[in-house]
């Protein structure tokens, strides 16, 4: 009788926690990620190979239930952040998302054009249209465009950049109806917008976040296969791949090189989040080395809160400070060969 008691009150236990794990709760957990080899995922055309390796690193992020909520309460490496935190008002799961992956793209060409000036190589830019990122919700364009949608032609006529799409579009007054053309799945449509004030502005629009979509061109061919990670936090490391394989020599000297920052046009590591779950990860992957944002020698950098995560992990990885790709070139030029 006891042990039907015992197992009718363990199926109920376990009934009620497979249930209430699906109820999602309105937070975002964080937890160290991967430390991932670049050269299997960035190919350049006839580029060298490296005897180490250069690594970009990942925080793993997921909507938090209860048990993982209290779980991350308990783990130190583990972060918990409100959702609007992390997601834009208004902006659904599909358009963060989105977004997220936009970012990488954008990482990636910026970290193309720094590897090929620093090799003095030609850079080229092929403009496609504006990409919707999310749409205002309440604003004229929810319903008839979608996040993903590429605009290319207003009333007809095309334009050159987001700068010369809001000015066209900026110039008319509300309640003026404009015919905007887009794809969408690789079918041409074309809508009718009245436009509305946009509050930030106080100019007349149709409520979309929008960027420009181009495409980059170089020669030799570079690919770059992310799959599914997104954001810009491994512009940097990218760089630094890519420029590794279209000069002569090895800048790796046969190190496990680790490291994340964004990447601007002109060279400049920029800050990133969670820096700290990226040392455990990298530490994780065995790294010898891990560069972090410098952000100008800040009190509060990335650099400096690495340095503490280091010594709190108890690694013997070593934790470089860059500021620009330069910074990390020299670094790497003077190094000895990993004996």
């Amino acid at each position: 009788m006891k042990r039907k008691i015992w197992a009718r009150s363990f199926f109920v236990l376990a009934l009620l926690v497979l249930v209430t794990s699906f109820i999602q709760l309105p937070y975002y957990v964080s937890k160290p990620g991967m430390a991932k080899e670049l050269e299997p995922i960035i190919e350049v055309e006839n580029g060298d190979s490296a005897t180490g390796s250069f690594m970009l690193t990942t925080i793993r992020m997921g909507k938090a239930n209860i048990y993982t909520y209290l779980w991350a309460k308990w783990q130190k490496y583990q972060h918990i952040y409100p959702i609007e935190d992390i997601r834009r008002d208004d902006e659904t799961d599909r358009e963060y998302q989105l977004r997220q992956l936009y970012l990488m793209d954008n990482s990636k060409q910026s970290a193309i054009e720094v590897a090929y000036q620093h090799a003095g190589l030609d850079v080229n830019y092929n403009y496609q249209g504006v990409y919707v990122l999310n749409i205002m919700e309440g604003m004229p364009a929810e319903g008839k465009l979608e996040a993903s949608d590429m605009v290319t032609k207003v009333d007809g006529k095309s334009f050159q950049s987001s700068e010369q799409f809001i000015d066209m579009v900026s110039s008319k007054s509300e309640g003026d109806s404009i015919s905007l053309t887009f794809e969408r799945n690789g079918e041409q449509r074309e809508t009718d917008i009245e436009l509305e004030k946009i509050a930030a502005t106080g100019k007349a629009g149709v409520g979309i976040t929008l960027v420009d979509d181009k495409e980059i061109s170089v020669d030799p061919e570079v690919a770059i296969d992310t799959s599914e990670i997104g954001g810009p936090s491994a512009g940097f490391m990218f760089s630094l791949e890519i420029y590794n394989q279209l000069v002569e020599g090895d800048l790796t000297k046969g190190y496990e090189i680790a490291g994340t920052g964004t990447i601007s046009p002109d060279g400049t590591v920029g800050r990133i989040g969670g820096i700290d779950q990226k040392i455990v990860a990298a530490d994780n992957a065995g790294a010898d080395i891990f560069f972090a944002p410098n952000e100008n020698n800040s009190n509060k950098s990335n650099y400096k809160e690495a340095v503490k995560t280091a010594k709190d992990i108890d690694t013997d990885m070593k934790i470089i400070p860059i500021d620009t790709f330069d910074d990390a070139v020299k670094y790497l030029e003077g190094l000895e060969n990993k004996s």
